[in-house]
């Protein structure tokens, strides 16, 4: 066991994709000499080639038809959309090639394809810089969709992304980026605990409530949960990594067992992947839930000015709150909450 912060635990597994099949090719803005803005491929384009490690021109379109072409002829091609907002003139060629390709051809192509793309706020950034898309890819069928939000996991998912013969937008929390923790660097392409990129993971057990999140929410939701342990309710916290499929055996044997679920994500409430999670549990779990799902969300107006972003984006208060909707409890925060 190493330990690592999470941009470099990324660095580590696409060094070991690299590694693994030469077939394997990064491409983005800046990510060569420079190692991108957040310094993720730091040192690969040294270490394989300008070859292997594009930098490529600031043209987001052009990037992804390239990849498209390069997975066409067998390559296996990793693009970085340098931040969330800069992904939509990309969005045609994703939703309408990528995704599609493999069906249209009837199985006869197949899109090795991985999209990383660093999302959500918390880094003082404006719009086009600290944006949640999630919700337009999940909504695309033929794309996988996962979120990491640790460094085990984006070592070992970034491999399981690349390796996979579907498209993949592998999204990235960019305000964890330096948040440290323990990897196993003998865990490659079978998952932390065995786990596929498609899998959930509960990563605090509890009974009262269950409490479900992805990306840069899962560390804060952990700390509600040790908030909530203080006031004697016990928290689940399940950790969703796959946004696209989603693993809704793990979260029903969660909401059986507690009757109560809050959603909790970045990304405005109306259309997000909470409405679409907390409809499928209650259409499987409606017998068993003694209250509403809850769900802890943005709001739903454009990303605000960084001096603003704090009240934007769910917190420990505002996802506490939550957790006492579900238990039918008085909140103080009822009002802002009717008000998104």
């Amino acid at each position: 066991m190493a330990e690592m912060t999470f941009g470099k635990a990324l660095n580590a597994g696409l060094r070991r994709a690299l590694e693994r099949d030469p077939k394997v090719v990064l491409m983005g803005e800046d990510i060569g000499r420079l190692g991108g803005v957040f310094r993720i491929t730091d040192g690969l384009q040294k270490d394989f080639g300008a070859h292997r490690v594009i930098d490529t021109p600031l043209a987001e379109a052009g990037i992804m038809g390239t990849a498209i072409g390069m997975a066409y002829r067998g390559y296996r091609p990793v693009v970085e959309i340098q931040f969330d907002g800069f992904v939509y003139p990309a969005f045609d060629q994703i939703v309408s090639q990528v995704a599609k390709l493999h069906y249209r051809t009837r199985g006869m192509v197949r899109m090795p394809l991985t999209i990383r793309i660093p999302f959500g706020g918390g880094i003082g950034s404006p719009e086009h810089h600290s944006e949640s898309p999630e919700a337009y890819f999940t909504h695309t069928s033929g794309l996988r969709v996962v979120a990491v939000s640790n460094p085990q996991d984006a070592y070992s998912m970034v491999q399981q992304a690349i390796a996979s013969d579907d498209p993949v937008v592998f999204f990235e929390p960019k305000r964890r980026y330096h948040d440290r923790g323990e990897v196993d660097e003998s865990v490659g392409l079978e998952g932390p605990l065995g786990l596929s990129m498609g899998q959930a993971r509960v990563v605090a057990e509890g009974g009262d409530v269950t409490l479900v999140a992805y990306g840069p929410l899962v560390k804060t939701c952990l700390d509600a949960a040790v908030a909530a342990s203080d006031d004697r309710v016990s928290v689940e916290v399940i950790d969703l990594r796959s946004l696209s499929p989603v693993d809704y055996p793990t979260l029903e044997a969660s909401v059986r067992r507690t009757g109560r679920l809050v959603v909790a994500h970045e990304a405005g409430e109306s259309g997000g992947l909470g409405a679409e999670i907390a409809a499928s549990i209650t259409e499987r779990c409606f017998y068993h839930l003694e209250h509403a799902p809850v769900r802890v969300t943005g709001f739903d107006i454009p990303y605000p000015y960084s001096k603003i972003e704090h009240h934007h984006l769910p917190d420990l208060d505002r996802i506490l709150d939550g957790v006492d909707r579900a238990l039918g409890r008085p909140n103080s925060l009822s009002g802002l909450e009717e008000g998104q």
